[in-house]
């Protein structure tokens, strides 16, 4: 094993809930977007007051915040953002732990702004050489993340060339773009929705027609078509199995993509990878003998079928799923424990059960309570035989102790 550090686990966050889970289930540091600049426009995102909550609950249990301000800003964008930077140097009673920029008009408002903050530079920067990183440092930056086009062997590459304190983060869990380094500009093309901007339509997901020659070196033109294919629709990565290569190769921060996402996935991903993290970093001997847990845990999420993206090398169509781009979806989320009263518990219900179901309580420390929902009860207490409604407060009495932050989910 390498004798550097423990790598950073970085979660993503969409909203306050979310961000909790996380924090709670065991990242070192999670990443945030605030209501403008981030690249998820279509997250919940976080009000300043949300972020100021988020911001104390994970500072409080030693958790780092760190925002994204990652779009590539129009000349209409740059007046807005100065203030935005400013609100977050001012923020109260804490500020965040760094700012993620890929703009470099962005990285110099900021630094301008706010001047003492630290700077992470976006994997949209297309960070593909140790020169780029070497640029970002006399700038200023404190971490580059590595563009998701490299193998292992040109981040060793990158590691050995650069000073030490300089830190390197990599996608090693999520979706995967088909642009190079998310850079897409089909989303604007066809719905005028600038993905650089926060707002990408996904059309690498789309149903496109097969390509014919019309007639010799000429080609229809290609189109989204119910008899087409999904030839953009790549697998997403998982890099669970792999920690002892990341860690070797000089990785400080094992970034996990999906601020899209809920918090059941943010749990099992948080979860799965503490666990293989610090396993690994005890030996090498008890990782190998938890790679089945590890498997059959991050299977759990929804993801649509797992690959190594370009760590190995280059990847070929063995990596894209042509004939669908559903997630596989074995588990739904119920909700989270908010409360434990006279052996109840409440939770804010995200998917329809019923009493008498058969359900799973997602505990922090790895375990898996099976458990059968023996009552239920609305919130002026009467019994209940099911919760329709998305979003409502229900009471549960489970045949298993349950603890705040568990999390509940059934078998889809």
């Amino acid at each position: 094993m390498a004798q550097r550090q423990k790598p950073e686990l970085l979660i993503p966050a969409g909203s306050l809930e979310v961000l909790k889970t996380a924090v709670i289930f065991g990242a070192d540091a999670v990443y945030i977007g605030g209501e403008a600049f981030g690249l998820r426009a279509k997250a919940k995102n976080f009000s300043p007051e949300e972020m100021a909550e988020g911001i104390a609950f994970a500072h409080a249990r030693g958790v780092k915040v760190y925002v994204t301000a990652n779009i590539l800003a129009h000349n209409s964008d740059l007046e807005e953002a100065g203030a935005y930077f400013q609100e977050l140097r001012d923020m109260k009673p804490e500020r965040c732990d760094a700012l993620i920029i890929s703009d470099p008009g962005m990285f110099a408002l900021a630094r301008e702004v706010w001047p003492e903050a630290e700077i992470h530079i976006s994997t949209q920067a297309n960070n593909t050489n140790y020169r780029t990183y070497l640029f970002w440092q006399r700038l200023g930056a404190k971490r580059v993340v590595a563009a998701r086009e490299l193998s292992l062997e040109e981040i060793r590459q990158i590691r050995k060339a650069i000073p030490e304190d300089m830190e390197i983060e990599c996608f090693v869990h999520g979706s995967m773009c088909i642009s190079y380094s998310g850079r897409c500009l089909l989303s604007n093309y066809f719905t005028g929705r600038d993905a650089n901007q926060g707002s990408c339509t996904h059309p690498c997901r789309w149903k496109y027609a097969v390509v014919e020659e019309t007639r010799p070196g000429e080609y229809m033109p290609v189109y989204e078509n119910e008899r087409g294919t999904f030839l953009f629709n790549s697998r997403d990565l998982c890099m669970v199995e792999h920690i002892p290569e990341l860690a070797e190769a000089g990785i400080d921060s094992l970034k996990v993509e999906g601020r899209m996402k809920t918090a059941l996935y943010a749990a099992a991903v948080t979860r799965t990878y503490r666990r293989a993290i610090d396993d690994y970093f005890t030996s090498e001997d008890l990782y190998r003998g938890h790679m089945n847990w590890y498997r059959e845990e991050i299977a759990k999420c929804t993801y649509r079928q797992y690959s190594t993206g370009f760590f190995f090398g280059k990847p070929d169509e063995k990596n894209q799923i042509y004939d669908n781009s559903t997630y596989v979806n074995e588990y739904v989320y119920l909700g989270t424990v908010e409360e434990v009263q006279a052996g109840r518990v409440r939770i804010r219900q995200r998917n329809k059960f019923y009493a008498g179901e058969e359900i799973e309580v997602m505990r922090p420390n790895g375990e898996n309570g099976a458990a059968c929902v023996k009552a239920m009860y609305n919130e002026a207490g009467e019994a209940i035989e099911s919760c329709p409604h998305a979003g409502q407060t229900v009471w549960l009495e489970l045949s298993c102790q349950a603890q705040v932050f568990d999390l509940l989910r059934k078998k889809a």
